[in-house]
């Protein structure tokens, strides 16, 4: 009998068992690894915000408009809807942008308008607001004031630009705007105001842009 032969088959076959026992550990250890790997989180979407104050009256033949400020925490593209839009006025998806001029037959109230905004996943909504949308009317009130000569800290004031006036219906909500661009001036008519009390507030600006607190409110009740 060849014993050398014996002895080199022996080897071989040892050599095989040995490969593929370790094939099979490793097989394993790979397997348990994996099973053992951490799951990552799932993505978390995070809903858009909206928030703004849109003007609640308007005289018709004046020009409309209220865009609505809003984020999202993710960057995700925004699109905005709206429910029960007023006939005379456009609205933009992309911007929420609501915008028109209503004419003399489009007096009226528009109530419980919604405004939305959407991530593709969630929505926000705005608070529900009215529009009122009076008749041209013929009251008017006159504003006179002394032009400022220092500034806040006490220094004097050089470089007056102008002034604002603010006024409307609501005292917390004076949605109305007067720009004048005369620091000259010391009043001004503001005309077409409808039957009701008006507030009005006032600030002045200089050449930088920079605005004044407001003055304390004044009202003025048309009949």
């Amino acid at each position: 009998m060849d014993f050398r032969h014996s002895w080199i088959l022996a080897t071989v076959v040892a050599s095989c068992l040995s490969g593929c026992w370790t094939d099979e550990l490793d097989g394993d250890s790979h397997k348990k690894s994996a099973d053992n790997d951490p799951i990552p989180p799932a993505e978390v979407n995070h809903a858009p915000t909206i928030s703004g104050a849109p003007t609640p009256t308007i005289v018709a033949g004046e020009f409309y408009e209220f865009i609505p400020d809003a984020a999202d925490a993710d960057g995700d593209v925004l699109e905005f809807s709206i429910a029960r839009k007023p006939s005379w006025a456009n609205f933009n998806k992309s911007t929420g942008r609501l915008s028109g001029t209503p004419q003399d037959g489009d007096v009226g109230n528009f109530t419980n308008i919604e405004i939305s905004v959407s991530d593709g996943q969630e929505t926000e909504q705005l608070a529900a607001f009215n529009i009122t949308v009076d008749a041209i009317a013929l009251g008017a009130a006159t504003l006179s004031w002394y032009p400022p000569t220092q500034n806040i800290d006490g220094s004097q004031l050089t470089n007056l630009a102008g002034y604002r006036i603010y006024y409307g219906r609501d005292p917390n909500v004076l949605g109305r705007t007067v720009v004048i661009d005369n620091p000259g001036l010391s009043s001004y008519v503001i005309e077409n105001l409808a039957t009701g009390q008006w507030h009005f507030v006032m600030t002045s600006v200089n050449l930088d842009g920079v605005e004044s607190r407001r003055t304390a409110a004044v009202s003025k009740t048309i009949t």
